[in-house]
């Protein structure tokens, strides 16, 4: 057979072209910085990393140092916040001393618990987690933050510096604490203090996870075989040092995410083995549930780092949406309107959210809110 220049050419350069691609994946492949080569690594490492205890066992402290773990004393608790009552939920709001406003704002929109508990039949505690200002020259805030206490009577501080590498230790203090003073709660939620929740729904639902009596129960806005982030300009950027695998445990979003009592008592007992010095919380949260054999759920209306659309068929399935500040008045006065169930319920506001939704949800262009597929439900 007789092959022409031209093809032979044309094939010669073919295999010139498939060389030099194989071998610039070889090179991304060694780029730890590279976060396309970083994820497509993360996954395949993401069912080892799930499946088995070398992870934990890397990071556990081994019997003789355990002792020697830093412990944090209380500068403000409100111990007796629960007593022995039957709370639904126990929502830790993780903040810093100077965000009064933010605090202010929640306590008067979707964190009013006597709003919650005369118009849903609820009893839910709201407590705000955190530390201690990292600038000495703003200690003044301590007695600001004393003197709002004697009126809410809502926070509970460590003397930790209240810095984003301490994060993880204002994770362990909302362990602890449920923990020691509130063992009784049925579910527990952390959440940012930017974050908009919609209670109602939030109530809703939990009852009726309570009255099936879920036991393992972990969900938000779950992580996939996540890569650390080797970027050193990256505020978090993760050393070899100090976790050296390709991926993470699957975990949710620290933004906001509801685990069970038991869940809560497992994840404490897993975080006192665990070198905490790794400090991306939800990660090390992700650690700990791992160690404990539990897996997070993926629900469809817990929003990424993008707002959740301003829409009342938005509403009615909403349970968190994420960067809320100068908004939060409006938006829950918007959303806890008695027109939205007037509007959504029945066969055609059903049809009629379906396709609002559709047309909200799924764009071609990628927006970090609730996924194309919560439009269906």
């Amino acid at each position: 057979m007789i092959i022409s220049a031209r093809r032979l050419r044309r094939c010669q350069f073919l295999r010139l072209f498939a060389t030099c691609f194989v071998v610039s994946l070889m090179l991304l492949w060694t780029q730890e910085d590279n976060d396309v080569m970083n994820h497509i690594k993360s996954y395949s490492y993401r069912y080892l990393i799930n499946g088995y205890n070398f992870v934990n066992d890397s990071l556990s402290l081994s019997p003789d140092k355990l002792d020697s773990v830093p412990t944090y004393n209380y500068l403000i608790n409100n111990k007796y916040k629960c007593r022995s009552q039957d709370v639904l939920l126990l929502l830790f709001v993780k903040t810093s001393p100077e965000n009064r406003g933010r605090r202010d704002a929640i306590r008067k929109t979707w964190g009013n618990e006597y709003y919650i508990g005369s118009q849903y039949a609820a009893n839910i505690k709201i407590v705000f987690a955190l530390g201690v200002h990292k600038n000495p020259s703003k200690r003044y805030l301590q007695l600001e933050l004393e003197l709002e206490n004697r009126r809410y009577q809502d926070l509970v501080q460590q003397d930790f510096l209240d810095t984003f590498h301490n994060l993880t230790l204002k994770l362990l203090l909302q362990l602890e604490w449920v923990n020691s003073y509130c063992p009784n709660a049925k579910f527990i939620m952390s959440a940012d203090d930017d974050i908009f929740i919609h209670t109602p729904n939030l109530v809703s639902y939990l009852k009726s996870m309570d009255m099936v009596g879920v036991q393992d129960f972990w969900i938000g806005r779950v992580h996939r075989g996540s890569p650390p982030v080797r970027n050193k300009n990256s505020k978090y950027y993760v050393p070899y040092e100090m976790y050296q695998w390709s991926s993470y445990p699957d975990y949710t979003a620290g933004a906001a995410y509801i685990i069970s009592r038991d869940v809560a008592a497992k994840v404490y007992e897993a975080s006192q083995t665990l070198n905490t010095s790794l400090y991306i919380d939800d990660v090390f949260m992700g650690l700990c549930a791992n160690k404990m054999g539990i897996v997070p759920q993926y629900h469809l209306f817990f929003s990424g780092e993008g707002k959740a659309p301003y829409h009342p068929c938005i509403y009615n399935k909403m349970m968190t949406s994420h960067g809320h500040l100068e908004d939060l008045h409006y938006l829950w006065k918007q959303a806890t309107d008695s027109k939205v169930k007037s509007l959504t319920s029945g066969f055609w506001g059903e049809v009629y959210c379906k396709m609002v939704n559709i047309m909200l949800l799924c764009k071609l262009r990628y927006e970090d809110t609730y996924p194309c597929s919560a439009a269906w439900f």
